[in-house]
């Protein structure tokens, strides 16, 4: 065999141990011309190209059309899902500059939409305040887009330009006639005849994007939350897919959205406190904060119009002048003794509401998901304009303040009693991992990422699910009944709830200021609970408790809902399940067919048994049609009987899949379990995610709290959309 130089070299190489190496030049750099870098690489310009990152980019073009909101010179925003999946977004704003920027000697109208990081917010005096800061949003946009097209209103005329996946299809220039919707204006206001403004239509990339399917829920909440923050602002979605409209406009500002916070709650005092202030810098600060009856904190932040879900200096300057204001009001008023000890920010924020809200120059974020606000200076001037209105609030309110501060010396206590049962339960070696739960069949798989705890409703079932798993990876723990109601104790009662100790056992993190995401024992957590009213209760339950104490497993993805099946069908010696009625109906045609086929197929044995009964006995012929016959009977199951439990006869010469209803867990023995709800190969797990804190919030608020009335509009307005199987 002739080998070539360059075999013998890598060969001794390979001998020796040492590892080829691949070719390394110049010619392997590759520099990315415009805006190829975003499509090369669009998750870093949007995150994801999912659903998620697909409506990131309304985003992007909708917070250009805020930001001259947020200067005073844009009074109406509109948006429409066209029916072909478009989107249109058109505002009242200046209209964006036509006019040859000087670095590029192109329309600035082409240099926004073409090029990275260029815009009018890094410093000029173009935007006082703006939520953009790196210059990508729509040129980002236009780069994931098949088709753009911009009409720009100023000055009386109309100045367009036409954009094929990042790049100019047309050149800038004048038309008499706009071809997109003119600028909105509010209702209570006439046309002017030299209105300006600027109109953007996109169509995304199916080469992008798997799935292009706008969810008008999600625009919703974005408009609805920027009418909160920008009192005054008009703001319109128009779903042209199916005619539905949808209008935001607060006169309130964050005060309306902290009523429609507290709306499902009592509150300890009717007017929420607000302060504006601006500073010498251009700093404005504006925050609103009220108290109800319950035990979760509400605090939402925002710089810019961004919602800063990881807080940030804004956050700190906040919790310290409340916690500050609010010790200095009690023992001022001799509800704190000399002897007793400070409140800790925990007490002041248990049943807080608040909305903060800061608009700033130059706001540092960290990152381009600006999740968290990162200038210093703010803490301080949110410090000091929370300090001065809370602290007259106080002053000015005696009983309010009074119901407030007893509020606070409630947590404080119930936190106490907390602590010497958490410590209790430490000293004991429940929460540290040392001493798991009697009931708990334990998985022997070590590595966390490997394995799964899936909590089964009622001792019977766990013992099938015991029985059932692969004892390798999967953990069992039963519950017996339905647990405590989170939403409606505080932590001391939660703690002395023995299912509720046994799952904070089992997942080894601990909870509040206990809780360690690195002492997590099971990847994955499954609810698996019956497919009847009470089942859902029990899940309902669980999800509020790992809602509230264990949220960061929520946020994660690590919870998953078990989906039992719902019927067994069985003709024959086949055998479906099904997890819905379609399902059921379905398999019953599958099973039918089936059945049907081996029919025939057993009248054709039949026939060729009629034609070698001729044949002399014993011969091969005659041997082998009796075998066919034999073998056709058996793989149909027609020796059974007509009625059993592997069909009916449906009196019509064919047969009907005898049908079993499974509305608990334990009616199934433990093969059936694992062939449907445990084996990862062959069941339907449901993850459980967050994408809507705010959402979320209120929905387990109405759904599991003290307030009785606002559960009862909830269950009368969706009582149509139940299935209940009682």
């Amino acid at each position: 065999m002739a080998v070539k130089k360059e075999d013998v070299n890598t060969a001794r190489s390979a001998g020796n141990g040492v590892k080829p190496q691949a070719s390394y030049s110049a010619k392997d750099i590759q520099v990315l011309e415009g805006l190829e870098a975003v499509r090369r690489r669009p998750g870093m310009y949007i995150g994801t190209t999912d659903l998620r990152g697909l409506h990131h980019l309304v985003r992007e073009v909708l917070d250009n059309s805020i930001d001259e909101a947020m200067n005073g010179t844009c009074e109406r925003i509109d948006i429409w899902v066209e029916p072909n999946n478009d989107i249109t977004v058109a505002d009242n704003g200046r209209g964006i500059p036509t006019d040859k920027q000087q670095q590029t000697g192109k329309s600035a109208l082409e240099v926004v939409h073409t090029i990275l990081h260029a815009g009018g917010k890094f410093g000029g005096t173009g935007y006082k305040v703006s939520g953009g800061l790196h210059g990508v949003g729509v040129s980002v946009v236009n780069a994931l887009s098949t088709e753009l097209i911009v009409e720009v209103h100023r000055d009386g005329k109309v100045w367009t330009q036409s954009y094929e996946r990042g790049k100019p299809t047309s050149a800038v220039r004048q038309i008499p006639k706009p071809q997109l919707p003119l600028p909105p204006v509010v209702p209570w206001k006439e046309r002017a005849d030299k209105a300006s403004g600027t109109v953007t239509r996109f169509k995304p990339d199916a080469t992008m994007f798997p799935v292009i399917e706008w969810d008008a829920s999600i625009v919703e909440q974005w408009l609805r939350e920027t009418a909160y923050l920008n009192k005054g602002l008009f703001l319109s979605l128009h779903d042209l897919r199916n005619g539905n409209e949808a209008n935001y406009y607060f006169d309130g500002g964050i005060v309306s959205f902290v009523r429609h916070l507290n709306r499902s709650h009592e509150v300890l005092h009717d007017k929420p406190v607000y302060v504006e202030k601006t500073h010498e810098n251009g700093t404005v600060v504006e925050v609103s904060l009220q108290y109800n009856d319950g035990f979760a904190e509400k605090v939402y932040t925002f710089a810019n119009n961004i919602n800063t879900i990881d807080g940030g200096a804004h956050l700190t300057g906040f919790r310290t002048a409340l916690t500050r204001t609010i010790n200095a009001y009690a023992r001022k008023n001799g509800q704190l003794k000399d002897a007793d000890p400070n409140l800790t920010s925990d007490d002041v924020r248990e049943g807080l509401t608040a909305v903060i809200s800061v608009k700033i120059r130059e706001p540092q974020f960290e990152g381009q998901t600006k999740t968290r606000l990162g200038n210093a200076e703010v803490s301080g001037q949110v410090a000091a304009a929370v300090n001065d209105a809370l602290g007259q609030y106080l002053e000015e309110n005696p009983p309010d303040a009074r119901r407030i501060v007893d509020k606070c010396l409630t947590a404080f206590r119930a936190r106490e009693a907390a602590r010497k049962a958490r410590d209790l339960v430490l000293r004991k070696g429940a929460l540290d991992g040392f001493s798991l739960p009697g009931k708990l069949a334990d998985c022997s798989e070590r590595d966390p990422e490997k394995c799964e705890l899936i909590l089964v409703e009622g001792v019977s079932a766990g013992g099938n699910a015991k029985s059932g798993r692969d004892r390798r990876f999967q953990a069992i723990l039963p519950l017996r009944g339905k647990i405590l109601n989170v939403e409606k104790a505080r932590a001391d009662k939660m703690l002395g709830n023995e299912e509720i100790r046994a799952l904070i056992t089992a997942l080894g993190t601990g909870i509040g200021d206990y809780f360690d995401a690195k002492k997590l024992r099971y990847g994955k957590t499954i609810l698996l609970a019956d497919a009847d009213v009470d089942g859902a209760h029990i899940r309902t339950l669980l999800l509020t408790l790992l809602y509230r104490h264990f949220r960061p497993l929520v946020e994660e993805g690590r919870i998953f809902i078990g989906q039992p099946p719902l019927y067994r069908l069985q003709l024959g010696k086949e055998v479906r399940w099904a997890y819905s009625d379609n399902q059921r109906d379905k398999a019953i045609k599958e099973l039918k067919a089936e059945a049907r086929k081996k029919r025939d197929n057993r009248a054709k044995a039949a026939a060729d048994a009629d034609t070698n009964a001729a044949a002399p006995a014993g011969s091969k012929g005659r041997r082998r049609a009796a075998a066919a016959a034999a073998a056709a009977t058996d793989a149909d199951g027609d020796g059974a009987s007509l009625n059993t439990d592997e069909g009916t006869d449906d009196g019509k010469g064919g047969r009907e899949p005898a049908i079993s209803r499974y509305k608990g867990l334990a009616e199934m023995n433990a093969e059936q379990l694992w062939d449907t709800t445990l084996n990862p190969l062959t069941r339907t797990l449901k993850r459980v995610t967050l994408e809507d804190a705010e959402h979320a919030d209120l929905a387990f608020e109405e759904l599991m709290g003290s307030e009785v009335e606002g559960r009862k509009k909830w269950i009368m307005a969706n009582a149509q959309k139940a299935e209940l199987d009682i």
